[in-house]
């Protein structure tokens, strides 16, 4: 059977039939019309409409051009500056270069940044792997991981839920297994008052030291903020001192705490913050925006620093706190309950001594820059020496009255019978 298609080829041209006929217009009405698109409109999970309101055209774009795009040559200068503290930076860096150099050694190369949140959580896994090992603490791959996260692009961020998952596990693990946090040990106003006393205030350097001991307590200080902290942010009066901290841990956006601290007899915080300004002055070093804390050297002088110093005139953190752990040994007091003391420990015993003045957590916060609403200076600074004086059974009444006669009379019995013979 021959199909249409051959029978057409196989046919000739004669053979067809030639029909005339004359080209019209279309018939633009009669044709039928494709559907007609609408609007387009941007819908994501944070989009909230009010009745018969529409979500956002998806053409309706702000009318930017290629200049609302660019930065000048000085803004790009400016923001090359760092915006996060030395130590910050010197820490985050340390954990970032680890990172790279993880993601480089895989097989195949993984990449670093921005990372996968696959990435992310393999390399937080194995560091929990070495901490189990004991190379780390839970504390300190928690503070690397995060470093690592704050690293990456705001809007590439990895998921950390899974990884942390997995740290909050081997946290619990790790404490019923007798893992233990080492902090520093309070050096409450006994321990305070012994190492100023071993300091010779007759120098220079004494002078320095002895007003950086009594404000790091009086203030409740962090090493930071000490050597951050600037003359002119310091009011010296005739019964306290003034005093604005400008930064600190928990408030980044630089608003500032100030607060009167009342002078002491024990302390002499008015006395010796005097005696410190006026070296500075023969110094030549009174100024508000000079800091208060300087480097000398052996022979009272200023420490001299070439002129590209990061930190320009400031000690560094870790200088002020050797020069107070020092301070400590040299007082005989370098461990406290077999802790090394060291220059967070001004604030934890502050902290302590005021709760167990029974001053109430929201006037701690104050004093300590911490958030009102935290429980930090409860959970994590209150360290009282030994098993402390806190005994919430000591609130209990003694027995007594009929039962303790009972009680006693008894005793006395049993004691009786068991009297060996002489």
């Amino acid at each position: 059977m021959v199909s249409p298609l051959a029978a057409l080829k196989a046919a000739s041209l004669s053979d067809v039939e030639v029909l005339d006929g004359e080209l019209v217009e279309d018939d633009v009405a009669a044709l039928p019309r494709a559907a007609e698109q609408g609007p387009r409109y941007v819908v994501t999970q944070h989009t909230m409409l009010g009745p018969g309101e529409l979500p956002p055209r998806a053409d309706e774009l702000p009318a930017w051009t290629d200049d609302d795009f660019r930065l000048s040559a000085e803004d790009i200068a400016d923001l090359a500056e760092p915006d996060l503290a030395e130590n910050t930076i010197i820490n985050r860096n340390s954990a970032t270069a680890a990172f790279e150099a993880w993601c480089a050694a895989q097989k195949p190369r993984r990449l670093a940044w921005p990372c996968t949140t696959a990435t992310y959580t393999s390399y937080g896994l194995h560091l929990i792997r070495r901490g189990k090992a004991g190379e780390f603490k839970p504390s300190s791959v928690g503070q690397y991981m995060s470093r690592i996260w704050n690293w990456q692009p705001v809007d590439m961020r990895p998921d950390p839920s899974r990884f942390k998952g997995r740290l909050r596990l081997w946290q619990k693990e790790w404490t019923k297994a007798g893992g233990e946090v080492k902090r520093a040990p309070a050096v409450t106003i006994e321990y305070n008052l012994q190492i100023i006393a071993a300091i010779d205030e007759s120098t220079n350097i004494g002078k320095r030291d002895a007003f950086l001991a009594a404000l790091a307590y009086s203030n409740l200080h962090r090493e930071s903020e000490l050597t951050d902290q600037l003359v002119g942010r310091i009011k010296i009066h005739d019964t306290g001192l003034y005093v604005t901290t400008a930064t600190s841990k928990t408030d980044q956006t630089g608003k500032g705490s100030s607060r009167f601290i009342q002078d002491r007899e024990d302390l002499q915080l008015v006395r010796r913050a005097r005696a410190w300004y006026a070296v500075l002055r023969d110094l030549g070093a009174y100024a508000p925006n000079l800091p208060v804390f300087r480097a000398l050297t052996v022979k009272g002088e200023l420490r001299k620093y070439p002129a590209d110093r990061k930190r320009g005139l400031h000690m560094r953190p870790g200088s002020l706190d050797a020069r107070l752990q020092e301070l400590a040994e040299r007082a005989g007091v370098p461990y406290i309950d077999g802790k090394k003391v060291t220059s967070h420990g001004w604030r934890a015993g502050a902290n302590t001594d005021m709760i167990e003045a029974n001053v109430p957590l929201l006037d701690r916060n104050v004093a300590g820059r911490w958030d009102p609403k935290s429980h930090t200076a409860d959970t994590q600074y209150d360290r009282r020496h030994g098993r402390g004086t806190r005994d919430p059974l000591a609130k209990v009444p003694l027995y007594g009255g009929p039962a303790h006669a009972a009680v006693a009379r008894a005793r006395d019995a049993v004691s009786t019978a068991e009297e060996p013979e002489r």
